[in-house]
């Protein structure tokens, strides 16, 4: 629908505005002061009550959401903790087997490795959920680059503990 009136350009910057006759005879010929602003008023209030409602119950979803979201992380960073202690495990009875085979020289290395795991699952399990993201986001902030190769590493490793699992469970369906 157009405009009640129609804008006509008097040469610069600024532009004048002329009735359009269609809408003034269809207003009765009120022309543009038919306008009910106090109704106008009524609808701006209503929408601005309306935004600050919704705004209102976003602002309480994000804030579920995002309690619901630490809860999750951490009971993940338990289990991750848990499945790295496992992990420091099995490296060091690698390093054992490693020791009775080559020799303790190239045992060592299994043992270093498991000790740095282990360390790192301590250090994990007394951080707070809230401090590992901020040291995430410093992370990629800092070196994108090794982050996104993390992230394809840790997703690599997850594909394959999936498929791994698949494949057993298939197996146990078989048998």
């Amino acid at each position: 629908m157009a405009d009640a009136k129609t804008p006509k350009s008097t040469g610069g910057e600024q532009v004048a505005f002329e009735a359009d006759p269609k809408l003034e005879a269809t207003a009765g010929g009120a022309g543009p002061a038919a306008i009910n602003f106090e109704a106008a008023d009524d609808l701006g209030g209503s929408t601005s009550g309306a935004t600050r409602k919704l705004k209102d119950e976003a602002s309480k979803l994000g804030t579920q959401a995002a309690d619901r979201a630490r809860a999750f992380a951490g009971e993940n960073k338990e289990r991750a903790t848990n499945a790295l202690d496992e992990v420091a495990k099995m490296f060091e009875g690698a390093a054992l087997d490693v020791d009775a085979r080559l020799g303790e020289q190239y045992g060592k290395y299994a043992r270093s490795a498991a000790q740095g795991i282990s360390n790192f699952a301590e250090s994990l399990r007394g951080k707070e959920v809230d401090d590992l993201f901020n040291d995430a986001t410093d992370l990629v902030k800092k070196s994108p680059v090794i982050a996104v190769g993390a992230a394809a590493a840790v997703g690599f490793v997850v594909a394959r503990l999936i498929k791994s699992g698949v494949d057993a469970a298939s197996e146990t369906t078989d048998a």
